[in-house]
């Protein structure tokens, strides 16, 4: 059985290694001083939110989400990351996670729920397509932080 609960304190070790695993995943670098940077922000409460699923009291995945300010409605949540062990896949982690939020984004009172994903991440889209709408649209990044062209 899959329980979900906020992150706490003791979790720290765990949440990186699935955190550096999320990233690895996207391919994307993080120095080691960004995972305290934003475990401070996860675990100190404020505007990131935190979440972990956890089968047999052992943390096998993680959520990160946010609520932000939306033009045409009363706001929206945005489920940042969703990373479940390789090891833990197929047994309800992942689908629990989404439904956490999900309640979370229905007692904040927005009508919206979102999340990204990569177009080829197979195995994440067959649960997505399950628990959501896809609606074709296409998300671009402008990085601010490279010189510009």
């Amino acid at each position: 059985m899959v329980e979900i609960s906020p992150l706490r304190p003791w979790d720290r070790v765990r949440w990186e290694a699935l955190a550096r695993g999320y990233k690895a995943f996207y391919e994307t670098v993080v120095p080691d001083a960004g995972y305290e940077e934003t475990w401070q922000r996860l675990i100190n409460g404020g505007e990131l939110y935190g979440i972990a699923a956890r089968v047999d009291g052992e943390v096998v995945g993680i959520a990160h989400y946010l609520f932000h300010a939306n033009v045409w409605s009363a706001g929206a949540c945005y489920l940042q990351d969703l990373y479940v062990d390789e090891a833990a896949r197929g047994r309800g982690a992942a689908r629990a996670l989404i439904e956490q939020v999900a309640d979370a984004a229905r007692e904040r009172g927005v009508p919206r729920l979102y999340w990204h994903t990569q177009q080829g991440n197979a195995q994440a889209r067959a649960l997505y397509d399950k628990v959501a709408r896809f609606r074709g649209f296409i998300c671009y990044d402008v990085p601010l932080d490279e010189p510009r062209n």
